[in-house]
C-alpha cells in the first residue's frame, strides 16, 4: 500500500465512517500531531473526542487528496474536505496541508494546518466574513 492509500484509508475509516478504534490502528501510541489545537499535540486518544465533536457540525462528508508527495517514510498532501453543515444545506469545503512520517503500518510524526476560520464560518459557527472582520480590527465574542 502507498503512504497515500494509507492516509485515504485513515481519512475514511477515522472521519468518514467515524471509527474511534481505527486511531489506534494507524497512530503509533507515542505519537501526536501538531497543528491541529493551539496548546500542543493532538494525541491518539485526543482524536477520540476531536473526531465526534467535529462530525456533530457536518454531514456528507468527504475528504479528497488533491496533490501529495511521497519522499521516503514521509508523506505530504493538501486535501479538501467537502461537506454540509449539519443545521442545514450551506456547503462546506476547507482545505488542509499534512505532513507525515508513517513506520510501517504506524503514524509516528504528524504535522497539520488547516482552515479552521473557514470551515467553522460555513458552519454557521462564524460569521460569513470572519477573516475580513478581524482584518479589520473586529472582535468576534
Amino acid at each position: 500500500m502507498t503512504k497515500v492509500e494509507f492516509l485515504q484509508n485513515w481519512y475514511r475509516q477515522v472521519w468518514i465512517e467515524a471509527d474511534p478504534d481505527a486511531v489506534d490502528r494507524y497512530f503509533d501510541p507515542r505519537t501526536g500531531a501538531d497543528g491541529l489545537m493551539p496548546d500542543g499535540q493532538v494525541t491518539p486518544e485526543d482524536f477520540k473526542a476531536l473526531v465526534p465533536a467535529l462530525l456533530t457540525l457536518v454531514r456528507n462528508l468527504d475528504i479528497t487528496i488533491d496533490r501529495s508527495m511521497e519522499v521516503g517514510d514521509w508523506l505530504w498532501a493538501q486535501i479538501s474536505v467537502h461537506a454540509l453543515a449539519a443545521g442545514g444545506t450551506q456547503p462546506i469545503c476547507a482545505a488542509g496541508q499534512v505532513m507525515m512520517r508513517i513506520e510501517g503500518d504506524k503514524i509516528t510524526e504528524a504535522y497539520n494546518c488547516f482552515d479552521f476560520l473557514t470551515f467553522f464560518a460555513q458552519a454557521g459557527l462564524l460569521p460569513q466574513d470572519a477573516l475580513l472582520l478581524l482584518l479589520s480590527g473586529e472582535r468576534m465574542g
